[in-house]
């Protein structure tokens, strides 16, 4: 920087002209505050370095200043080149301003610059990061030319839009695909909550094998893998990430982080916080661990942790107090949730969400506090959702009270009336009560209602491999060898209480392939 300024200032003095030079130059280190001063000093600035300048404001931000360098351009006369508006709808996109935008493609398309696949590409991405859909994919489809980023481009689009089957639809049609077509399809599926077809995409990439994943590709799995429980699978993932270099990625050891505290392999959790190392560690690394502990009972340990963090002077989030205070929930810890409670907002200024709210109904009420936790509920400055609720009609269905639990279950069917959990929970209390006329009235209702109690599913991992089964489900292609070897085991249950020969009849049920 110091080298630069010393051109600067010989070329003042001497009166030779190394705009071009410098303004390149400050703009690689990045100094793009210097840059654009230099340009406003310049007698006669050139069309090269107002779109040379857009682009670092467009990469680096403040993205508005790529505006004002346009209406320079403008007032200047200059004809904008497709380089400088392929920058102008990126900016325009992060700035998510949906009338500058249609203000630039109307430019663009006055300019006559409406041939250029790379400009075209750009503007397809802004209308779809702006949700603008019916825009994108209209000039999508006027496109004769079409490379990848304009097919990734839409498919994003609909992805980030929950549009999974268009988007997976347009994936199929590709002519050719890259590692950011995959990935698009695989982090749309995981952000939707679809972690089943986010792994079995990412199975079928590695299938395929013309591309490999990248370290965005890891990030975008390996939450489905968590959420599934899929332990075998994402191991082999964090294998190759760090056989490949991806393990120094934050945003891939997080996950990986994630995948070990959900699936309960606490010590191997810690172990790869440790490995992380404070100087890498963010305030997701902490939330993670401290979320994975205090599901998983270790409440001191998620509190313990959660001390560290302050005394190393990260300052916690939402996320950390909805770990922490479910850690007080786990280990029956009421004096000291509410002391964290009460902290978030008196020494952290953050206010309480919904989800803090609920988290505190929930540890009042799993110690029989549930007069404390329905006036908490009436308290909240906002409306109770379904999960506040029900997690008093829980509480209200374990201590038997009957009187609160009429009046949450009031709420939820206003709030789910087609949910049967609900009607099923109320019903229980009614029975334990010997309330048997509830218990006549609620299934009238159901009835009268069309709610039916949906069947319960779960998922087996096998072999790398996601299996999903229904209650009753004979649909697997195995289910013979399945309920066979279910009848033997049950059998020999029978015969003296013992499950012989159990783990011998386990190992002969061997999937082969996965449900679908």
């Amino acid at each position: 920087m110091n080298h630069l300024k010393q051109i600067h200032a010989h070329a003042l003095r001497n009166g030779t002209n190394f705009t071009n030079h410098l303004i390149t130059k400050l703009l690689e280190i990045p100094n793009i505050n210097y840059a654009h001063k230099l340009l406003d000093k310049t007698p006669d600035p050139t069309l090269f370095l107002y779109s040379k300048l857009i682009k670092a404001y467009s990469s680096h931000g403040p993205h508005f200043q790529c505006f004002s360098l346009y209406s320079q351009i403008l007032h200047l006369s200059f004809s904008p080149n497709p380089n400088c508006f392929t920058f102008l709808f990126s900016a325009c996109a992060k700035l998510s301003n949906p009338s500058q935008g249609q203000m630039l493609h109307a430019h663009f398309i006055k300019f006559g610059l409406d041939y250029d696949v790379y400009a075209l590409t750009a503007l397809v991405d802004m209308y779809a990061k702006m949700g603008l859909l019916r825009f994108s994919r209209k000039i999508f489809d006027e496109m004769n030319d079409k490379d990848a980023p304009t097919w990734n481009s839409l498919i994003a689009g609909y992805a980030r839009n929950g549009d999974m089957s268009e988007a997976l639809r347009l994936f199929s049609n590709m002519p050719s695909r890259n590692v950011i077509s995959w990935t698009a399809i695989i982090s749309g599926f995981s952000q939707n909550g679809k972690y089943k077809e986010a792994l079995e995409m990412y199975l079928a990439m590695e299938r395929d094998g013309k591309v490999k994943p990248n370290h965005v590709t890891l990030a975008s799995v390996l939450p489905a893998c968590a959420n599934l429980g899929a332990l075998e699978v994402g191991q082999r993932i964090e294998a190759y990430a760090r056989a490949n270099g991806y393990f120094k990625n934050a945003f891939v050891c997080n996950a990986v982080l994630e995948l070990y505290a959900r699936c309960g392999v606490i010590e191997k959790a810690m172990q790869v916080f440790d490995e992380i190392g404070s100087g890498n560690r963010n305030l997701c690394s902490w939330n993670t661990l401290i979320m994975g502990l205090a599901v998983h009972g270790r409440c001191d340990g998620a509190l313990e942790i959660f001390n560290q963090m302050l005394t190393k002077g990260v300052t916690p989030d939402d996320v950390t107090f909805v770990g922490a205070i479910l850690a007080c929930t786990h280990g029956g810890m009421v004096n000291k949730g509410r002391e964290i409670f009460d902290s978030m907002e008196k020494r952290f200024s953050i206010t309480p969400k919904i989800e803090h709210y609920g988290c505190m109904v929930d540890l009042l009420g799993r110690a029989g506090l549930l007069q404390e936790a329905y006036k908490l509920i009436k308290a909240m400055p906002m409306k109770p959702d379904s999960v506040v609720w029900g997690t008093l009609l829980g509480a209200c269905s374990f201590h038997g009270n009957v009187e609160l639990g009429e009046k949450a279950a009031e709420s939820l069917f206003v709030l789910e009336p087609l949910n049967p959990g609900n009607y099923v929970i109320l019903s229980n209390i009614y029975a334990r009560a010997g309330r048997w006329n509830g218990v006549a009235k609620l299934r009238k209702l159901m009835k009268g209602s069309n709610v039916v109690k949906g069947a319960g599913h779960s998922f087996i991992e096998e072999g790398g491999l996601i299996h999903k089964f229904i209650v009753e489900d004979k649909s697997h292609e195995r289910c013979d060898d399945i309920f066979t070897a279910l009848d033997c085991v049950t059998a020999e249950m029978k015969f003296d209480g013992n499950a012989i020969g159990f783990d011998s009849i386990v190992d002969e049920i061997r999937f082969s392939e996965p449900y679908s």
